[in-house]
């Protein structure tokens, strides 16, 4: 276990409200909007409202010049919430005078021109796609489409580009945080791991790997995962969204999963794959093409390379070994953004030709450049003779070589029964 819980401090704070001022300065804005997808949002939350306060996330934040941001939330319970953390002696960021239940159009309006804000430039984080989930962007229609009918004097300007670069190299409390939830990710597959055996439900190894996280006080937002002898789905148990029994492992089974792990809004994510028992000779060998890709992976990872740099080094050992991925080999982490391309593949299972229509998901973000501090989801995935491996973790760019945050999970993992 981990004694020391890392926080962030009022200079995490300043410093994360002068990377917001800096883009303001370097667009040329009046105003910077940070629009908050809604709150219990499980996988890849668009949440740059909670960059700005590291509070619930839900909200709309909104810079005004040097003036301190405001924040506009959806109902009184986050300021109930607020209420009972000022009880208790948090270092809040907002103050309450800063805070309204005014998320929607009218708030913002209202915000923009008790600073005389009705012409000029205004930056927006939520016009922008948001990859891998929201690839298109974010806003809501009718939010926006009465925002830009009050105020037709402003020119509202998309600034996802310049939050990516501004934000994706974290800092030393950053990192803390995220090496926190990196090391409550290696505990949930070690958990996974110790409860896996033949007759157990996929269940319990599902419910093992998420109480350990909760037992550290970690945010677990669900996991993907399938078992079996041999497949290529990937996403989260079926018995979560359609009515059946989960499995029974057998002997010969593998587990493929992809762990989340979240503290204080930083994501790690972790690739567990267990073999219960002696998988198929096509198993191994997919495992050692995702090792291969994970260890070209570590080699580009520095700076001077791309992030396309990257992805082509960890694509070459699928190509020479005639394999294909069934998800991204990487993407980026902290927050979301440039992601390996996937879905090609797909077109060698024989059922393929009855779907309507196949679209593969290109590369995006290849020309990002490598910088210190980043975190990277590494997760190579190799499918040979029609069976999945997937394995590998978190990785953070460094000064010269990577730092592997979860070398563990970068490895085919053996159940012990």
């Amino acid at each position: 276990m981990i004694n020391h819980i890392p926080r962030y401090s009022l200079a995490e704070r300043d410093r994360r409200w002068g990377l917001a001022r800096d883009i303001m300065a370097a667009e040329g804005l009046d105003a910077l909007i940070a629009y908050g997808e809604h709150e219990c949002v499980d996988l890849a939350p668009f949440a740059p409202d909670a960059y700005f306060t590291n509070d619930r996330p839900g909200s709309i934040v909104i810079f005004c010049g040097d003036a301190d941001p405001v924040q506009l939330t959806w109902s009184t319970l986050p300021i109930a919430d607020h209420i009972e953390a000022t009880r208790r002696g948090d270092d809040l960021w907002i103050a309450p005078r800063n805070i309204r239940v005014a998320r929607h159009a009218a708030g913002v309006v209202e915000v923009l021109r008790e600073h005389r804000i009705e012409t000029g430039a205004v930056g927006v984080l939520g016009l922008d796609p948001y990859p891998p989930f929201h690839i298109n962007p974010i806003m809501p229609y009718r939010l926006w489409s009465e925002v830009l009918a009050e105020l037709p004097g402003v020119r509202f300007v998309p600034v996802g580009l310049g939050y990516l670069f501004a934000t994706t190299c974290q800092s030393k409390e950053e990192l803390d945080v995220i090496a926190y939830s990196a090391a409550a990710g290696d505990a949930m597959a070690r958990a996974m791991l110790e409860t896996a055996a033949p007759g157990v439900s996929e269940a319990d190894v599902y419910a093992a790997g998420m109480a350990t996280a909760f037992r550290r006080g970690v945010a677990a937002p669900g996991m993907l995962l399938s078992t079996g002898p041999g497949f290529v789905s990937w996403g989260p148990p079926v018995w979560s969204y359609r009515p059946q029994e989960p499995r029974i492992l057998q002997d010969g089974d593998v587990i493929m999963a992809e762990v989340f792990c979240r503290f204080g809004m930083k994501e790690t994510q972790h690739q567990v794959a267990i073999a219960v028992g002696e998988p198929h000779p096509d198993i191994l060998a997919a495992a050692e093409i995702a090792r291969a890709s994970y260890e070209a992976g570590l080699a580009a990872a520095r700076p001077g390379n791309t992030f396309g740099d990257l992805v082509e080094a960890m694509e070459v050992p699928l190509r020479e070994a005639d394999a294909w991925n069934v998800h991204p080999l990487v993407h980026l982490l902290n927050p979301m953004g440039p992601v390996c391309g996937f879905g090609a593949g797909l077109r060698r299972l024989p059922e393929a030709g009855r779907y309507g229509r196949l679209f593969d998901v290109p590369t995006m973000g290849g020309e990002l450049p490598l910088a210190p501090g980043m975190t990277f989801a590494f997760e190579p995935n190799a499918v040979v003779g029609g069976r999945l491996a997937n394995l590998g973790g978190t990785v953070v760019i460094g000064d010269d070589d990577p730092v592997e945050l979860n070398p563990f999970t970068a490895q085919l993992l053996r159940s012990a029964s």
